[in-house]
């Protein structure tokens, strides 16, 4: 064989490997979701726009020269893509479960076999083209032969989790779910409950009914008598399927936003899908509904069930937050719970959103039995969550890092802290706006955009194209100045020309970060 066909297939193999990574590595972020990675794909375009390039150059030179020519030049092209690729480092990388690698190890075969085809027929120029624009879908291909075994699997570990579960028939088990909030409420109730119970929580971002599976089956202990589950939805019935799995006694409702409208068709949609867990609990359960979110106050209108509400600006909620008070090294409020006395709370963590958190934790630890003074301990010793409006200083510099959120009300919740804050420095804006909003998507942005000409900092910055055009039109519409706008490609492009600008006393607001999908 020629050396232009030793090239292409060695630079073929370099490039799959890149590409397969990142395959899974995406295919994982939706959740093994056929018709989500299928969505990504369509939206993203990415790897489908490289491979064009590569044909239509291949095809010009195939026009002038010979099939072997063409080949090393496609060779050579892939080769520059596989780097490129290999040099990033993504914010959530791909997890190496066992599930992962058996993925992994049914593409390597696929890949193999189509490289072998390749090689042998690599003198058909049209076919080796074809293969590589199918590369793809090839996790798809993968993820159906490995359906079966999966399936076998998933219900292994489903059914030993269930029956861990009954074998604890005195544990309290309290679900929580919301558009935005639950993360941070989850590990709020936890400090709380804390106070009297021996608690568990389901990890990090285990809020799927794999992850729940996962916690029963390596967290969970005999002598736990409190397990927090986080619940995360994309599409209708993920909460009654985790709540199938646990069957919860108690349930918090934190918020109901525009999130995932993509799959979710309507803030309709996303509503009902969040009171999968009310309708859950059972005959004299415990439910909490944050009535501050006016979708979920609307949505609790339209069911029988009687729930406990929380709320600041809702003067009907049960518990209430009043006179909050801020300064650089606490937050004050009293807790109206309809009677003449009102308790005092003072905690560490930012913003009315965390209010809001802490309310909801309270409500459940007063269901819970835990006292008033040991209420008031663990709100004053909650730690910041990392990522959710966080605080940080380096060097007389103030970073209120809101990086995990993406959602407009929290958003407004960011930069109304951001305005108020005690400052005689500057204040800045770094921000790629919200995603998997559907149709509201641009209107969304383009309502944040006023939002952050209202807080008035002192400079902003959009990163990336997804959702510049609207936050920039916001902007402009709120009467923000065009000199103090920088529009930059990523987040480290914004920092190295911000980095100079910084002084002693200023303020930077993270608000979001794209996940790695758009890239």
């Amino acid at each position: 064989m020629s050396i232009g066909v030793h090239i292409f297939s060695a630079a073929w193999l370099i490039y799959l490997w890149a590409t397969m990574r990142y395959s899974v590595q995406m295919f994982q972020q939706n959740s093994y979701r056929t018709e989500r990675y299928n969505r990504w794909l369509r939206s993203t375009g990415e790897w489908h726009s490289r491979m064009n390039i590569v044909s239509l150059l291949a095809a010009a030179i195939f026009a002038f020269t010979d099939h072997t020519t063409a080949l090393a030049v496609m060779g050579l092209w892939m080769m520059v893509i596989a780097i490129a690729e290999f040099s990033i480092k993504y914010k959530i990388p791909v997890a190496y479960t066992m599930r992962v690698k058996r993925l992994f190890t049914t593409r390597l075969a696929i890949t193999a076999t189509a490289v072998a085809i390749t090689h042998i027929y690599a003198a058909d120029y049209t076919l080796s083209v074809m293969m590589l624009m199918a590369v793809d879908y090839w996790t798809i291909l993968a993820n159906l032969i490995n359906r079966p075994l999966e399936a076998l699997i998933t219900r292994w570990y489903y059914n030993d989790a269930k029956r861990m579960l009954r074998s604890m028939p005195h544990l309290k088990i309290i679900g929580i779910t919301g558009s935005f909030g639950k993360t941070s409420t989850k590990h709020f109730l936890y400090r709380v409950l804390s106070e009297k119970y021996n608690v568990l929580m389901t990890p990090g971002n285990f809020n799927t009914t794999l992850g729940v599976v996962r916690t029963v089956r390596e967290h969970l202990k005999p002598h736990h008598e409190v397990f927090i589950v986080e619940m995360g939805a994309k599409q209708r019935g993920d909460i009654k399927e985790i709540c199938d799995l646990v069957n919860p006694e108690m349930g918090i409702i934190t918020s109901v936003g525009e999130m995932h409208l993509e799959t979710f068709g309507s803030i309709e949609g996303v509503a009902r899908t969040k009171f999968e867990l009310i309708e859950a609990l059972p005959e004299g359960g415990f439910g909490v509904v944050n009535v501050d979110s006016q979708v979920a106050a609307e949505h609790l209108k339209t069911i029988e069930r009687k729930v406990a509400t929380y709320g600041i600006d809702n003067a009907e909620a049960d518990y209430r937050a009043v006179d909050i008070a801020y300064s650089s090294q606490e937050t004050k409020f009293y807790l109206d719970k309809g009677t003449e006395e009102r308790s005092l709370f003072a905690t560490h963590i930012l913003g009315r959103g965390n209010i809001l958190n802490i309310l909801a934790a309270i409500a459940i630890a007063d269901k819970l039995g835990v006292s008033l003074e040991a209420e008031r301990r663990a709100v004053r010793q909650i730690e910041q969550i990392e990522h959710r409006l966080s605080l940080r200083r380096n060097a007389g510099i103030t970073i209120l890092d809101d990086a995990y959120n993406s959602n407009p009300t929290g958003a407004k919740m960011a930069l109304e802290v951001l305005k108020g804050f005690n400052t005689e420095g500057r204040r800045w804006v770094l921000t790629p706006g919200f995603v998997e909003m559907g149709s509201k998507q641009y209107e969304n942005n383009r309502e944040f955009g006023r939002d952050i000409a209202k807080a008035e900092p002192n400079g902003v910055y959009v990163i990336n194209e997804v959702n510049r055009k609207a936050i920039v039109e916001g902007l402009s519409e709120g009467g923000y100045p065009e000199s103090q706008l920088r529009c930059v490609a990523s987040f480290s492009e914004a920092m190295s020309e911000l980095q100079p600008q910084l002084k002693a006393g200023d303020v930077m607001l993270y608000e979001n970060d794209l996940p790695d999908s758009f890239k």
